[in-house]
């Protein structure tokens, strides 16, 4: 190879890396709301707390040893131990400098929505936005709202434990690219639309009762179908009719275990689902009922071996 031909490989090759590094760049920048409008909108917050209900807040981010009413105060700090490291929830309370207090309403729906901090950085998906993406924005307005009332906490935040590559926050744009959908999972008649909503969206329960992929991803082909425990022991039932926990129950029978944690065999809800009982216990009858009627209308699909 002669210099002159050396020197044009070579520049060719230099384009080339830059050109890929420009459209690594691009792809994994961070989609956010750039409509600021839905700062003058205000939230209602008795409409947020039925939201902040169903989205089981306090599971992740009260204290551990939380009860009663300081539950509200959501100071972070649960531990979330998974194959990618050790994610730490963070405090999400009113508070100004350890919480989100200082946060616009537009950060808020930003960070539910798509999952990006403030200063723009990608948050991990521990945080269940793939789920909250399908939310509307008039439902967050409203959660923002009544989280603004909430007690504040002057906890810092615990950094979590993750090593390299996964430590490169900027490459979560390429995984969001595969696996942030804000549409439907599953196609409902009208019926059905307000318990998909609360099942897919704020619910967020195919988080846990959906198998992933080995990055980590929702396998919504599997939607519902269960999967291993994410805590790291046993594995979440499957919630279609091809599985053999809730299959045989009855809309009724889900709505009553959904209110008092009660099997139809008069067995009690244990495990992580005692949490998220505590939660749909206090929705109103007609919300538990449209969850039934939804769990019972997903497709029959089997759990991966």
């Amino acid at each position: 190879m002669t210099g002159g031909v050396r020197r044009a490989f070579l520049g060719v090759a230099a384009i080339a890396v830059v050109a890929g590094a420009v459209a690594g760049w691009v792809l994994t920048a961070p989609e956010t709301v750039q409509d600021n409008s839905v700062s003058a909108v205000g939230g209602d917050a008795e409409r947020g707390r039925t939201i902040f209900t169903i989205g089981g807040c306090v599971s992740c981010h009260a204290a551990d040893d939380a009860k009663g009413e300081s539950k509200l105060v959501l100071s972070g700090g649960r531990p979330f131990v998974t194959a990618f490291g050790t994610f730490y929830a963070p405090n999400i309370s009113p508070d100004p400098d350890a919480g989100i207090g200082a946060w616009d309403v537009v950060d808020f729906v930003n960070a539910m929505k798509h999952g990006v901090s403030p200063d723009g950085s990608h948050y991990y998906p521990a945080f269940p936005y793939t789920s909250y993406a399908r939310m509307k924005t008039e439902d967050l307005l409203d959660l923002w709202a009544y989280m603004r009332a909430l007690p504040a906490s002057g906890q810092a935040n615990r950094p979590h434990a993750v090593g390299f590559p996964f430590s490169v926050r900027r490459g979560l744009g390429l995984w969001k690219r595969l696996y942030l959908d804000p549409g439907p999972v599953v196609e409902v008649g009208v019926d059905l639309e307000r318990g998909r909503y609360l099942v897919e969206g704020p619910g967020h329960c195919g988080e846990c009762h959906t198998p992933r992929s080995a990055i980590g991803g929702p396998d919504l082909s599997h939607w519902l179908a269960g999967g291993p425990n994410p805590d790291g022991e046993g594995s979440i039932p499957n919630l279609t009719s091809a599985g053999k926990g809730i299959a045989s129950w009855s809309e009724a029978d889900i709505a009553e275990y959904l209110k008092s944690g009660f099997t139809p065999d008069f067995d009690t809800v244990g495990g992580s689902m005692v949490e998220v009982v505590d939660n749909t216990s206090q929705l109103s009858d007609e919300d538990r009922r449209a969850i039934a009627r939804y769990l019972k209308s997903v497709p029959s699909i089997s759990a991966l071996e």
